[in-house]
């Protein structure tokens, strides 16, 4: 009896156990228009979601004249509303006590394909800084870019991305 007991426990904890293996406990995802806020980080659905992973510095305030009515703010902001232009596709990976989100957020992904990562497309450019704790890619596409002398790393901002 006593062993039946403990055979029956034991199921029931294994199962736990695979329950939360296979369901995530921030497998959230938001996906819509996104805005670029001030500091870089996007507003979809009423959330405020920072990219994971990085820091965007403050650089000074410049305009993408291009578009129509002018799009203002730090260089990092002006370079992530030309590379979004609309929907944005973020896994939430956590949440923040101010209930801001932090996401891995993506733009032309597709059920086929992952997409961009934004966090990974300010780093190329140098327009932001990998944090200690992020993915081994993102130190390396930040070092590249410094050495490169891209983004705040030393290329003035009008030349990147001349074409």
């Amino acid at each position: 009896m006593k062993s039946d007991r403990l055979c029956q426990i034991t199921r029931i904890l294994l199962l736990l156990a695979v329950v939360g293996f296979v369901t995530p406990s921030h497998a959230r995802e938001l996906h819509s228009y996104a805005r670029v806020n001030e500091n870089g980080s996007l507003r979809i659905k009423g959330k405020t979601v920072y990219l994971h992973g990085i820091h965007i510095p403050d650089t000074n305030r410049t305009c993408a004249r291009n578009r129509n009515p002018p799009v203002c703010g730090s260089r990092a902001v002006v370079a992530l509303e030309r590379k979004i232009d609309g929907f944005v596709r973020c896994e939430i990976i956590s949440e923040n006590e101010d209930r801001s989100l932090v996401g891995w957020c993506r733009v032309n992904s597709s059920s086929f394909d992952e997409g961009e990562d934004l966090s990974a497309y300010l780093l190329q450019q140098g327009w932001a800084v990998a944090l200690p704790d992020a993915p081994f890619e993102y130190q390396t596409l930040e070092k590249i870019a410094r050495s490169r002398g891209f983004g705040v790393w030393g290329i003035p901002a009008d030349n990147v991305n001349r074409r």
